[in-house]
């Protein structure tokens, strides 16, 4: 699976962004996809997962109820709707993908990785 992330931006605090993640490949409808973002300096954080179906998610504290995971298979892409950001969301954004049916969490068992999109939020 080779995966594409774009979207990224600078936007102002309070603002909206929604991230695309396109994936091209096999197994995609069989995959639990993720978003994770990197500080400088800081460990990838994990944000947001949701399983092959798109029928569950899980979020991290820092994100959750602001930002929405949510996926397409016909189109093969993953999306992150990121409202109401603060200037602590600037990082850069990374798509995962696993070949597993469940939602994931941990980082180091996505194999699969795109490029990161940076976002910067101004305050």
């Amino acid at each position: 699976v080779q995966l594409q992330a774009s979207g990224g931006g600078l936007v102002q605090a309070g603002a909206s962004l929604r991230l695309s993640c396109l994936a091209s490949g096999r197994d995609f409808s069989k995959s639990a996809l993720a978003w994770f973002r990197q500080i400088p300096g800081q460990e990838r954080e994990f944000l947001a997962g949701i399983n092959y179906s798109g029928e569950r998610t899980y979020y991290s504290d820092s994100v959750k109820g602001r930002f929405t995971i949510s996926r397409d298979n016909t189109k093969t892409t993953v999306y992150l709707q990121m409202n109401s950001l603060k200037s602590e969301d600037t990082a850069v954004y990374y798509c995962a993908a696993h070949r597993t049916y469940g939602v994931v969490t941990v980082r180091y068992e996505y194999e699969y990785w795109g490029r990161g999109t940076l976002v910067t939020v101004s305050s």
